[in-house]
């Protein structure tokens, strides 16, 4: 739904940023007409149903999404595709878990092949296509998924992400890449430090804006969009996909997009439907115990904490309880963290504990399971986290576990959510509603590969070389030589 066209903005300060203004549209006369026109395309009836091939794609684009099992997009897939592909900036809000990745990537690996009368050929330090994300754990999801379609059209995608060595990072983007995946700040620093320019690039995509906007990152967003604001006669195509548009999102919506294609499905209250919501009402002094008992089901389970204190906490309590857990949060570095979901991914841990902003980029398929340990502050969050399970179609449970005074704020949550859950009082240890819950899920196998620790980047740890005649360890001295260690008692 296109927006009323007016006069473009101009800087309002002589302090502004250099590119400040240009190519933005103006904001609508209503500040409610961004809801209304995402109301208004979400009552649309579903568009005919296509396969990937339909679209216009290159042969081995679809070729390699038929590999995966990809034949037919999902909904906000059908939906964007077209407008996308067509070159229009886009402005698309849908849940998180319905295919927002690629409903953006496989047009911008399609038009970077295609050319459209630019260059198809890689500059240093100058990509092609920015996708802007809020956290380490997205960029590296976004990034493999697009890789393996990248590389059949001979494109390149990294990361620029905080947590890792930026050295690397910028020796990557100087030996030319297409699409660079970014958070802010490292993009920031990177551009700063001259080692990547964004006058070359030709798409945007802001991924989870809602979530950028949570986060504080708006202002260095602007900065990137005015760094990235090409020139007259080529204009940046712009994408902008989110779970909602409140928070400053949609002033980026009217500043920076240029006559937005508006595509809208799965409205949270939806998404909340595909899931069941329970209660557990528990004492304070059975919760570690409950939360234990649902931790050992065969199948994966998410629990959210508040704090990075109670995450680790919550893990070494499950660890006592013979559970293998694993926690993230921000006091943990990326290579830890990235090992977290890696392992959490192939099923050893099957239980992951995470904070709020750490779980930003967990995009695990097969979570059929999350647990709000602590309670969220809104009811956004409690959707964000619930959004967790029940990914792509799928069905999934959702458990708060409430001390008995939580219940009015949890009820409070769960209305502004339009969630109607089961509620279960007083429960403990053994309670038939905690056994149906810890005996679900569907048990995982795992690669006897990944419990080597040969997998998703964990390595088994080489025996230390000894100094030449040196006595093994545990060895004790003797008259002739070394005394073999005794046996442990």
């Amino acid at each position: 739904m296109p927006f009323t066209p007016a006069r473009p903005r101009t800087p309002a300060s002589r302090n502004a940023p250099r590119n400040a203004g240009r190519h933005r549209r103006p904001r609508p006369r209503s500040d409610d007409g961004l809801e209304r026109a995402l109301a208004e395309v979400a009552a649309r009836p579903e568009p005919e149903a296509r396969t990937f091939g339909q679209f216009g794609l290159p042969p081995e684009l679809v070729t390699v999404l038929a590999r995966r099992g990809l034949h037919e997009p999902f909904a906000i897939q059908t939906r964007v595709l077209p407008d996308a592909i067509a070159g229009r900036d886009v402005l698309a809000r849908a849940v998180t878990g319905s295919g927002k990745t690629l409903a953006f990537g496989i047009p911008v690996l399609a038009r970077l092949a295609a050319g459209d009368g630019r260059t198809t050929t890689r500059a240093p330090g100058r990509p092609r296509a920015l996708v802007v994300v809020p956290t380490r754990e997205l960029a590296r999801q976004v990034a493999d998924v697009l890789a393996p379609l990248a590389h059949a059209l001979g494109q390149r995608v990294t990361t620029v992400v905080g947590g890792l060595p930026i050295a690397k990072q910028i020796d990557q983007v100087r030996r030319g890449v297409d699409v660079v995946v970014a958070t802010p700040g490292r993009l920031l620093d990177l551009m700063e430090r001259g080692a990547c320019s964004l006058d070359a690039v030709e798409i945007t995509v802001l991924d989870e804006a809602d979530h950028l906007a949570d986060l504080g990152f708006l202002p260095d967003v602007r900065r990137i969009l005015d760094a990235a604001a090409g020139h007259p006669d080529r204009p940046v195509q712009r994408m902008l996909l989110s779970a909602t548009l409140d928070r400053g999102v949609d002033k980026v919506v009217r500043d920076y997009l240029r006559d937005p294609a508006v595509h809208a499905v799965a409205p949270p209250a939806d998404l909340a439907q595909a899931m069941d919501h329970r209660v557990f009402t528990v004492r304070p002094d059975e919760k570690v115990a409950v939360a234990a008992e649902i931790a050992a089901r065969p199948g994966r389970t998410l629990f959210f904490v508040r704090t990075r204190h109670g995450a680790d906490r919550l893990a070494k309590h499950l660890g006592k309880a013979d559970v293998a857990a694993a926690a993230i949060h921000g006091d943990r570095s990326q290579n830890q963290r990235q090992r977290a979901l890696d392992a959490f991914a192939a099923g050893h841990p099957r239980v992951l504990v995470a904070t709020d902003v750490a779980a930003r980029g967990i995009h695990v398929d097969d979570v059929d399971l999350v647990v709000h340990y602590d309670l969220p502050a809104d009811h956004k969050d409690y959707l964000h986290r619930s959004g967790r399970t029940a990914r792509a179609g799928a069905s999934g449970t959702v458990v708060a576990l409430a001390e008995p005074w939580q219940q009015r704020d949890l009820a409070r949550l769960h209305r502004d959510a339009r969630v109607t859950p089961t509620t279960t009082a007083t429960v403990g240890t053994g309670h038939p509603a905690v056994r149906e819950v810890a005996e679900s899920g569907t048990p995982i196998v795992v690669d006897p590969a990944v419990l080597r620790g040969e997998r998703h980047g964990a390595r088994p740890e080489r025996p230390k070389r000894r100094p030449r005649g040196a006595a093994p360890k545990g060895a004790r001295p003797g008259r002739h030589g070394a005394r073999p260690a005794r046996a442990a008692r």
